[in-house]
C-alpha cells in the first residue's frame, strides 16, 4: 500500500506519524508521513518544546506531493489528532484529493478527543467537529469505547448497546469501525476487549487487561488496522493481527518499565504478528 499519514512527530518516543510510520513500513508499504506539529516529545511529559504547524504549510506539503502526480497512487489517507477545525479542513481537503485521482482510497480516522478518567482533552468544539464534520467522510474509524460514547450519544454499558452505538455512528458514514479499550459490563473481569464491526458482521478479541497505558498505543492500533484491513480485506483476520501485535509491544514496554513504547523491540511482533488471541463472531 501507499499510504498519506497526516499526524503529528516527535523526536523522542511514538506518537503520531512516529508511532504509525515505523509499523507500516514494517508491514512492508510506503508512507508519505506530512508533519501537523515536530515536537521534542509526547505532551504526556507536561513539558515539551518544538513547532505547531500552520495549516497553510500542511497544505502546501500536499499540494507539493500533489505536484509530484502521485496523489492518485495512495491507497489510503490515515490521520489521528486534530488540534483545530482549521488542521482538519487541510485533512478532509487532502482525502478529497485522494479520492477524486483514486476512488478506491480510503480514508482511515483515529477520533482523538479523550478517554475513561481524562474526560475530553482537546480543545472545546473539536468533539463535535470530528462527530458532525470529519467521521461522516471517514471508511474507518478506531475510537476507543469513551469516543465511541460521544459520536453515538449514548451509553455502552453490554456488548448489545455497544453494537448498537456502533451502528449509529456508522449510519452516519463510516462502513468499518474498531473500538478499542473496551470494558463494558460483559466483559470478563481483568480483561479488555477491542470490537470490529462492518457491514460483514461484528467480532470481538478478549486479552488480559495489562497494567499500563502509554501514549502512542491507539495511533499505532489505527495504522495496523488500516493496514491489515485493507491487505486482506478481513475485518476479524485485521483485528486478530493488529491486537496480537499491539498486546506483544505492551508487553515489551511493561517488561522494559519504560512510558515509551517498545516499538523496536516488538518490531517481530509487527512484522509477523503472532497468533495470539482469536476473534469470534458477535453477529
Amino acid at each position: 500500500m501507499r499510504i498519506l499519514s497526516i499526524q503529528s512527530s516527535v523526536a523522542y518516543g511514538h506518537v503520531g506519524n512516529s508511532a504509525a510510520v515505523f509499523p507500516l513500513q514494517r508491514l512492508g508499504h510506503e508512507v508519505w508521513p506530512v508533519l501537523t506539529v515536530h515536537f521534542s516529545n509526547h505532551t504526556g511529559y507536561g513539558a515539551w518544546r518544538g513547532p505547531l504547524l500552520a495549516p497553510s504549510d500542511v497544505a502546501e506539503v500536499i499540494a507539493g506531493i500533489a505536484d509530484r502526480g502521485v496523489l492518485g497512487d495512495a491507497d489510503a489517507v490515515l490521520s489521528g489528532y486534530q488540534g483545530d477545525p482549521a488542521m482538519g479542513a487541510v485533512i478532509l481537503d487532502a482525502v478529497t484529493l485522494v479520492k477524486t485521482a483514486n476512488p478506491d482510497a480510503v480514508y482511515c480516522c483515529d477520533p482523538v478527543m479523550g478517554d475513561v478518567g481524562r474526560g475530553m482533552f482537546v480543545r472545546p468544539g473539536i468533539p463535535e467537529y470530528l462527530r458532525d464534520v470529519v467521521v461522516p467522510r471517514a471508511d474507518i474509524i478506531t475510537p476507543n469505547q469513551f469516543e465511541l460514547e460521544f459520536l453515538a450519544g449514548r451509553a455502552t454499558n453490554s456488548v448489545d448497546e455497544l453494537l448498537a452505538a456502533v451502528d449509529a455512528v456508522r449510519a452516519t458514514g463510516p462502513r468499518h469501525v474498531l473500538v478499542t479499550s473496551v470494558l463494558h459490563g460483559d466483559v470478563p473481569e481483568g480483561s479488555l476487549e477491542v470490537v470490529a464491526v462492518s457491514d460483514e458482521g461484528a467480532w470481538a478479541v478478549t486479552t488480559p487487561l495489562l497494567p499500563i497505558t502509554p501514549n502512542g498505543g491507539g495511533d499505532v492500533t489505527a495504522a495496523l488496522y488500516l493496514a491489515h484491513l485493507s491487505t486482506t480485506g478481513s475485518p476479524a483476520t485485521a483485528l486478530e493481527r493488529t491486537t496480537a501485535s499491539i498486546f506483544t509491544v505492551l508487553e515489551a514496554t511493561l517488561a522494559a518499565g519504560t512510558r515509551e513504547i517498545q516499538l523496536v523491540a516488538a518490531q517481530d511482533a509487527i512484522a509477523n504478528p503472532p497468533a495470539r488471541f482469536p476473534a469470534r463472531r458477535l453477529r
